[in-house]
């Protein structure tokens, strides 16, 4: 089932929380709703759902005009951030929730319904718990009851709100790849909520970051992250350090001294320069000349915050036994890196024949 979005803007009184968005949703597709808090995202899903009407705009499920239908008549399936689990049911009977208050002439026979609930309990790997209620499961396969009674209803669309954002970081890793098998074997059109650009990268086809009720970019988790569209995008996704720099006459300059990029743009005014830690090579001549502000372990790297001549640090990643220490002085050039400009262009930049990663002390 695809979804085609139009338009549409959604306000809470005076607080305009969509501003006349276009997206089109593939059939089959994993797609993150990516963005920090208040940029939209759940206010976009419970449109989608139903659970909110849009103040403008129109909301097509293939060819079918839902702007205006009930919930009820979605036929999705919606999975809450806090599972939303009837205390007072078994794991059976909540995944059969749905389909009990199906109207008498919808609703499938008794032995259908446990016919259904087995297999749901096989798919999302409870086959075992069946009899057990919510308080005596971890939150990890809380959420995985709260999928299956979502799926039990076999609905067009899944929607999920921050699926993971209850459970600890180990069981969301767990999670984000039980997910994704159980999209790949359902095949259904998957839409998810998360602030997390990891979990969004890793698991989505497909991810729309946006801010403050505007979508920024549309790609693939290759494109989002490789070629970001907007400076916010650039800050939002994965680390990277913001230079202001200087356009002159086609030349970059930064506290006086022009930087070797080997830029086609021409004119004046000021810029900002995007690089991410890891796409700093060192010992290039003409490089920024920087002093080491400090130096820690970050993950399989040593970062360093160097320190530039016009006072702005830049974030550089090195092998973790770079022989380097506070006050050593660099030479920086960015193998990679993009540039926007304050009127709206901008310009990239791949340098692929990176020297090797040592200080110059």
């Amino acid at each position: 089932m695809d979804i085609r979005i139009r338009a549409l803007s959604k306000d809470f009184g005076d607080f305009p929380a969509l501003h006349d968005l276009d997206l089109d949703i593939r059939s089959g597709e994993l797609l993150a709703l990516l963005g920090p808090s208040g940029s939209g995202k759940t206010t976009l899903l419970r449109v989608l759902a139903g659970l909110e009407r849009p103040t403008e705009g129109r909301v097509f499920f293939g060819e079918e005009d839902a702007s205006a239908t009930p919930v009820r008549e979605r036929r999705v399936g919606f999975v809450f951030q806090h599972y939303a689990l009837f205390r007072h049911m078994t794991v059976a009977d909540n995944i059969a929730f749905g389909l009990t208050c199906k109207p008498r002439s919808e609703r499938p026979s008794g032995a259908e319904i446990t016919r259904r609930v087995a297999d749901l309990l096989d798919l999302v790997q409870l086959p075992t718990l069946a009899k057990r209620y919510p308080s005596q499961l971890s939150g990890g396969q809380r959420q995985r009851v709260a999928l299956a009674r979502a799926l039990a209803v076999e609905p067009r669309v899944l929607f999920l709100d921050e699926p993971f954002g209850a459970l600890d970081a180990q069981v969301r890793k767990d999670l984000r790849r039980w997910l994704r098998d159980i999209h790949e074997r359902t095949g259904l059109t998957t839409v998810f909520v998360t602030h997390d650009q990891d979990e969004a990268l890793e698991l989505a086809d497909r991810v729309v970051v946006l801010n403050l009720g505007r979508i920024e970019q549309v790609g693939t988790p290759d494109e989002i992250y490789d070629a970001p569209a907007t400076p916010f995008v650039f800050d939002f996704i994965g680390d990277a350090s913001r230079i202001p720099v200087t356009l002159d006459h086609g030349r970059l300059v930064l506290a006086g001294e022009p930087l070797a990029l080997g830029l086609d743009v021409f004119g004046f005014g000021p810029a900002t320069l995007f690089v991410r830690p890891q796409h700093w090579r060192l010992d290039v001549a003409g490089g920024l000349a920087a002093t080491v502000a400090a130096t820690r372990r970050h993950g399989t790297a040593r970062r360093i915050d160097a320190r530039l001549a016009d006072g702005a640090t830049v974030a550089v990643d090195l092998p973790p036994d770079a022989p380097v220490a506070i006050g050593d002085r660099l030479s920086l050039t960015p193998a990679k890196w993009r540039l926007f400009f304050d009127d709206g262009r901008s310009a990239t930049g791949d340098r692929p024949a990176a020297l090797p990663a040592r200080a110059a002390v």
